[in-house]
């Protein structure tokens, strides 16, 4: 269960009551928020064209599920060892300015790339014939395989840093009884872009050139540069206590002590944790099951069937909070949960692309409400001068696995496919993650309860009166 923003923690949603939500006009949201709104909707579409350029890249040069799983690895392996040290520079420095500069960084690399892409492509073989056998991989291929795994591993750096700044910056830009609103809006526009409009346009630019979505993700990164430095404002971290010369283990250590006393949030950590790991252990060699289990090889095909999910996603965002409200946070965690265990088991055992759409339109609905209540719970408690480094914390637990999970996908399928075969390979990581799904659940359901998340925010509110 990830997202770009990428959270699954906690529970709670502070709102009025019906009554009181019936009487009042909402706030509006303001300049800043439809700023920042528009930005992430760019950088999402490109870096929705990219998800499927880089797997499909991938694919072109091996077919050897380690070998590509090591691209995902490279990509999540900052946020096991960077997330920490970002969270310091997150809570020293304008948000806004880091937000744009990481992007401008991102910028540079991947319009390098696309010029290494655009000089190979001319000999890279299709997909489908490298999987038959009847087209050799290409002569370059360790190369070409590097450079992929060396612009995830910088791209992923930036992220750790930029995400983590834009995450903060929302509780800058909006009130804290927008943020469910906001992030809600966000996160549908988001996931429209990055899992909707951006695959399957991808995979039809790398019908026309693979170099393509590479160059197009740069430029629309760059617009979205533009509109972070329109900001208005000041994002610095409110009520700052660190300054001058950076202590890098004190300054850690007191987020992560924050997160670490904090029961509620430590367990969601946890959780999110292992969602995510099984997560990436499933999706990791997407583009393998899509191609070889459901038969579709060709790029606008991989690309259609992943936008279910973010269907679901758009879906989400226009209903999580009315979810949130009528079943409770806590009710609604464990039907988010609940949900990501039928899903990953159907994708399992199904070999029906609509089948798989489908359980990416539910996944994608449980994927938002999980992040709109957990996201905006953390904005609202955690204190803004600590909001950078206890999100990094948080993310260390929540996102550091991923990187395990991804390399331990591509193993499984390795080692099963002499045992199980070259399908039921692909399979069996959707069908543990399900098994695993339901151990995850056992351990929420006594844990994160709603009256232990309303208790979480009356403490917060009491110590800040």
């Amino acid at each position: 269960m990830t997202t770009d923003e990428g959270e699954a923690t906690s529970d709670a949603v502070a709102a009025p009551s019906a009554g009181e939500s019936g009487r009042r006009r909402a706030e509006p949201l303001g300049a800043n928020y439809w700023k920042l709104f528009t930005s992430a909707t760019m950088t999402n579409l490109g870096d929705g064209l990219m998800s499927v350029a880089v797997l499909w890249l991938a694919s072109a040069i091996t077919r050897d599920p380690t070998a590509i799983a090591l691209v995902g690895l490279a990509s999540r392996l900052p946020w096991l060892v960077f997330s920490l040290p970002a969270g310091v520079i997150t809570d020293r420095y304008d948000r806004r300015v880091l937000v744009a500069a990481m992007d401008v960084v991102r910028v540079v690399l991947i319009a390098a790339f696309a010029v290494v892409v655009l000089t190979h492509q001319g000999g890279l073989p299709h997909p489908e014939a490298l999987a038959a056998g009847t087209a050799d991989p290409p002569a370059k291929a360790t190369l070409l395989l590097t450079l992929l795994c060396l612009l995830a591993l910088l791209l992923g750096c930036c992220e750790v840093v930029r995400d983590n700044s834009a995450q903060t910056l929302m509780a800058s830009v909006v009130s804290k009884g927008n943020l469910e609103r906001a992030n809600g809006r966000l996160w549908g526009a988001e996931t429209a872009m990055n899992n909707f409009i951006g695959p399957p346009l991808g995979g039809v630019l790398v019908a026309v050139a693979l170099a393509l979505p590479f160059f197009s993700s740069a430029g629309l990164l760059a617009a979205g540069v533009v509109l972070v430095v329109l900001l208005t404002g000041q994002f610095r971290p409110k009520g700052q206590t660190t300054t001058g010369k950076i202590r890098w283990r004190a300054e850690m250590a007191e987020g992560f002590t924050w997160l670490w006393r904090h029961r509620l949030l430590r367990t969601l950590a946890f959780l999110l944790g292992g969602m995510n790991m099984l997560s990436s252990i499933a999706f990791v060699l997407m583009v393998l099951f899509v191609q070889e289990v459901l038969g579709l090889f060709e790029g606008w095909q991989f690309g259609a069937v992943i936008t279910g999910t973010a269907v679901g996603a758009f879906i989400g965002s226009l209903t999580a909070d009315r979810i949130a409200k009528r079943l409770t946070s806590g009710t609604s965690l464990f039907a988010a949960i609940s949900v990501e265990v039928v899903t990953f088991t159907v994708i399992g055992l199904t070999s029906s692309a609509v089948v798989v759409w489908l359980a990416g339109v539910l996944s994608g609905v449980a994927i938002v409400l999980w992040n709109v209540i957990t996201v905006s719970l953390r904005q609202r408690i955690i204190p803004d001068q600590l909001l950078g480094r206890v999100n990094s914390v948080y993310r260390f637990f929540g996102w550091g696995t991923i990187s395990l999970g991804t390399l331990l996908g591509g193993v499984l399928v390795s080692v099963g496919e002499p045992l199980l075969g070259r399908e039921w390979a692909l399979r069996m990581p959707f069908l543990l993650a399900g098994a695993a799904y339901v151990v995850l659940l056992l351990v929420a359901l006594p844990r994160l309860t709603t009256a232990k998340i309303d208790a979480a925010q009356r403490a917060a509110e009491d110590v800040r009166s």
